[in-house]
């Protein structure tokens, strides 16, 4: 059962709130729409909802960087339920691609994050263990395909005390679930041997599994901190479940190189027949070197590519995703509905082109089309909604319909979602706290950047916070530059800013490192920063996506959080948008007024602890990892052999390292070059100390 802790009992419209979601989930409907302004407690809303019905939840937001927020918020509400988090595990990724006008191939290139791996790892985990109490954050990545939630299944080994089974057995059945022996170094998803004890350093979980045997039968099974190798818990029955999501046996290996050199066979006649040899070769010589490697190792170069071949699916067939592993009674939340869903809708075509000119000109085969993020229609399908009127129906697209419900949460929702609920929208507009949406002042944009940074140093000696929204990332990063020419403690934050390291930054913000944020989007929606008392809009009117009245409703909203919350808009004219936001934000403000009025309450500003939970974390623990290995590489130089060398020699040593790191330098190793100059500069001090 969920187990809901908090210190704050459901105050204002927040207990109607959740009575009529619950009580619209368990009356049957589709879908349901929160309206929640900013502040209102949308997210404390929503963990009673879950509370309360029970079910297994996926909160769906459109971007990494809310989803963290999300899940640390979650993770206080329901310290001993599951809850877990699912993005992109690509700190950096750069597709296949291939572009006909230049005649350009671009090679896939990626950057894999071990810790959001094991995350990933952990949510698969914890929904195939049966639980009901499990609550998946989660960014669009869920839509994209993974490995069969039948081969995950499969390959689970479910072992228990006073068992019987031979230790030989037990290793290949590890071995089956992607686990690799290593005796000498003990890391995520590797085991070790030792005598008559085995350790499993799970690859979804931040412990070890010890599993002694006495004979052929497990004598115990415990599990042990990381570092200290201490006792945590002793287990009667443990699962443990695969090393990665991508599972598979010989059998189906074998299976699908025979469909893989048909479809081959297939391509490359369609090509002869073309008068296309150039692109017939190509096929040809690609395929066949992907098959000798899946043969030898099991996997190969852009191996998912033929996930189809491996997940025994029809063409055209939807891949499998994180929603098949939820049961069919799954409820769903799409937060910032607005954002999230036309983001769901635009998935699928910018993938299509893609692999469509990488089929055509013969790199890859025509199964790599199903390699794929799920269409709308799919989607829609599987959380339980109605078909879209252009949409395929069910039996087409060969998605069974789900029984699940969805929520869609927004203090702007979009016509969509007020058309699947059905009428069913539940108004949250008033803040427990008595907080009030922030004034709009409407400036001219002429020296909008000199009024901005009067603005932003008042607010700086009143240590209060100022976000910034500019049209362009470009726009960001000069305005950044500019204000730190006047000592303003600044940072900007787009989508080329690493995931964990925008966590951070927005954590520091708050901590006061920083006292200004300038961003493009990424500031609208849901962002809970509630030091921050000015939002400034620059060119709020240039109409467009980014100046619609859910963008700068959204973008106002930021500043509702503090009791001198104010939005400035940097324009020369008052537009539509503008006039429409304007209108809302007071509407909203005089709603507010009257509920203090009646209830006698004084706007109190949001106190919050300034960390950003859980998934900071991740940022502090790999500071602390380089810290430890620089640490390490220091010590070494201890031992070195130049430490004894005489300043001839030592000259000597110098200049070869120089050379060695120009070297890595130019072969863009920077991370062995980085290591190689800090070592030149501990030797050139060495030859200073000698000199002396």
């Amino acid at each position: 059962m969920f187990k809901l802790e908090s210190t704050y009992q459901p105050t204002g419209d927040q207990p109607q709130a959740i009575d009529a979601l619950v009580d619209g989930i368990r009356s049957g409907a589709r879908a349901e729409t929160l309206l929640g302004v900013t502040g209102s407690g949308k997210t404390f809303t929503i963990a009673n909802v879950i509370a309360r019905l029970n079910r297994p939840t996926l909160i769906l937001s459109h971007n990494k960087t809310l989803a963290a927020q999300l899940y640390s918020e979650m993770k206080a509400f329901f310290p001993h339920n599951a809850v877990e988090y699912f993005v992109s595990y690509y700190d950096y990724y750069q597709p296949e691609a291939y572009i006909p006008s230049t005649d350009t191939y671009i090679e896939k290139d990626l950057s894999i994050n071990e810790e959001i791996d094991r995350l990933r790892l952990s949510a698969t985990a914890a929904l195939l263990s049966g639980r009901k109490d499990v609550i998946v954050v989660s960014s669009v990545s869920c839509l994209y395909g993974i490995g069969s939630p039948q081969d995950f299944s499969i390959n689970c080994i479910s072992i228990r005390r006073d068992q019987t089974i031979q230790m030989d057995e037990f290793l290949k059945a590890l071995v089956a679930a992607q686990y690799v022996r290593n005796d000498l170094e003990l890391t995520r998803g590797r085991f070790r041997v030792k005598g008559d004890t085995v350790d499993i350093a799970l690859a979804y979980a931040d412990y070890i599994v010890r599993v002694e045997f006495f004979g052929n039968t497990i004598d115990s099974i415990c599990s042990l901190e990381l570092v200290s190798m201490n006792v945590i818990e002793e287990f009667e029955f443990i699962n443990i479940y695969p090393a990665t999501i991508f599972c598979t046996s010989r059998e189906s290996i074998e299976r699908a190189i025979g469909e893989i050199k048909r479809d081959l066979d297939e391509q490359i006649t369609f090509f002869h027949n073309a008068g296309m040899e150039l692109e017939a070769k190509r096929i040809d010589e690609r395929v066949h070197y992907d098959i000798e490697m899946i043969q030898e190792l099991g996997y190969c170069s852009g191996v998912e590519n033929y996930s189809r071949y491996f997940d025994g699916r029809e063409p055209g067939t939807p891949p499998y995703c994180l929603l098949d592993y939820f049961p069919d009674d799954m409820l769903v939340v799409v937060d910032e509905s607005h954002v999230t869903i036309p983001q769901i809708h635009a998935m699928y075509g910018g993938d299509k082109a893609r692999k469509d000119n990488l089929v055509q000109y013969g790199f890859r085969l025509p199964a790599a089309r199903d390699n794929r993020p799920l269409t709308f229609e799919e989607w829609e399908q599987k959380v339980g909604l109605s078909v879209s009127d252009s949409g395929l129906s069910a039996k087409r697209s060969n998605v069974q319909q789900r029984r699940g419900q969805t929520i869609f949460l927004s203090a702007t929702p979009a016509e969509y979602e007020l058309e699947q609920s059905e009428g069913i929208v539940v108004e949250q507009l008033i803040r427990p706290t008595g907080l009030l949406d922030p004034e709009i002042d409407v400036r001219p944009s002429e020296h909008q950047v000199d009024d901005l940074l009067e603005e932003i140093r008042q607010r700086v000696e009143r240590e209060e916070r100022v976000l910034v929204t500019t049209l362009t990332k470009r726009m960001a990063e000069e305005l950044d530059d500019y204000l730190r020419q006047y000592t303003i403690r600044s940072a900007y934050i787009h989508s080329d800013v690493d995931t964990i390291e925008r966590i951070k930054i927005m954590e520091d913000l708050r901590r006061g490192i920083y006292d200004v944020l300038v961003g493009v989007n990424l500031l609208r929606e849901g962002l809970d920063l509630p030091e921050v008392s000015l939002v400034a809009i620059l060119d709020a009117d240039k109409e467009g996506f980014l100046r619609d009245r859910r963008s700068l409703t959204q973008t106002a909203g930021r500043a509702a959080r503090h009791v001198n919350g104010k939005v400035i808009m940097y324009a020369d004219r008052i537009t539509r948008s503008m006039q429409q936001t304007i209108d809302e934000t007071n509407r909203r403000r005089s709603i507010q007024i009257a509920y203090n009025t009646e209830h006698g309450i004084t706007p109190t500003a949001i106190r919050k602890d300034i960390n950003t939970g859980a998934l900071a974390s991740l940022y502090h623990d790999a500071e602390k990892q380089r810290e430890q290995v620089q640490q390490r590489i220091r010590e070494s130089w201890k031992n070195a052999p130049w430490q004894q060398m005489d300043t001839k020699q030592l000259q000597r040593a110098a200049d070869q390292k120089r050379k060695q790191m120009l070297a890595a330098a130019k072969d863009l190793n920077f991370d062995l070059a980085a290591t190689l100059r800090d070592e030149l500069l501990e030797m050139e001090n060495r030859l200073q100390i000698l000199a002396e």
